[in-house]
């Protein structure tokens, strides 16, 4: 992977005693993974272009246009991003006040989105007083009114679930029932569903849509076609998965990406 300096392998955030450092990352060729790690400062993931897949903790969650998701101090977590994708990493002192204190995606204004860009091109070191520090004030009171969004896909402890849950991200076109999920788990169909209420507090079929809607968003970034992703996805028709997607989100496929454009 191509990183602006300093690279990420390099860029260790906890070195620095400022309360807020930036990096922007440039992907290369192909998807790249960093491994799983953890750091003192709490992350935000920015997706300026392409996408990045983070793996924290115990779910899966996509970073999608004027979006960004942020990880909390301590938490493990790996990112992997795609292809030229074009990234922002800002890392966050976790005694500031007002952060969220669990893993979640958050809505950008387009005054956010520029402040992290342009923190990102300073030099990090920066002194407190300074012009960087005082763009740090406004960009930390800028984050603390962030709406939150919901673009994960849950993976339980649960053994049993955990198994259907690798099983469904392998194989998303796959449409078994749940009956047919619970006889190959030897559980009956009610017992399954209970299950993954009490587990992740979703339906079954609302935790599998929360797969498709994390995998659609992740293919509509990197302009992958609205038939093929249905196709994928194991959707009868385009119709059929354009209106999963608008009862979702609220849009269509196409709505979506075009104002996550202006």
């Amino acid at each position: 992977m191509k990183f602006n300096a300093p690279s990420l392998p390099e860029f260790d955030s906890d070195t620095y005693p400022q309360a807020v450092v930036a990096l922007r990352l440039i992907g290369e060729k192909e998807d790249a993974e960093t491994p799983f790690h953890q750091h003192h400062k709490c992350q935000l993931v920015l997706a300026l272009s392409g996408f990045v897949k983070c793996h924290i903790d115990d779910a899966i969650w996509i970073v999608p246009p004027d979006c960004a998701v942020w990880i909390p101090s301590q938490v493990p977590h790996s990112n992997q991003i795609s292809k030229s994708a074009d990234v922002c990493m800002l890392f966050v002192n976790p005694d500031i006040e007002g952060m969220p204190d669990k893993s979640c995606t958050l809505s950008m204004t387009p005054l956010l989105r520029e402040l992290i860009i342009h923190l990102t091109a300073q030099e990090q070191d920066y002194r407190k007083g300074g012009s960087t520090d005082r763009l740090v004030t406004v960009l930390i009171e800028q984050l603390r009114s962030m709406p939150t969004e919901h673009y994960e896909f849950p993976i339980p402890s649960e053994p049993r679930l955990k198994v259907i849950a690798k099983a469904l991200m392998a194989a998303p076109d796959d449409r078994q029932t749940v009956a047919q999920w619970a006889s190959q788990h030897a559980m009956s169909e009610r017992t399954l569903s209970r299950l993954v209420k009490s587990e992740i507090g979703l339906t079954f079929g609302r935790w599998r849509g929360q797969l498709h809607i994390v995998l659609a968003l992740q293919k509509l970034a990197v302009g992958e076609s609205v038939q093929r992703i249905a196709e994928e996805l194991g959707y009868e028709s385009v119709s059929a998965f354009i209106t999963f997607f608008k009862k979702t989100l609220g849009q269509s496929p196409k709505q979506y990406i075009k104002s996550k454009a202006l």
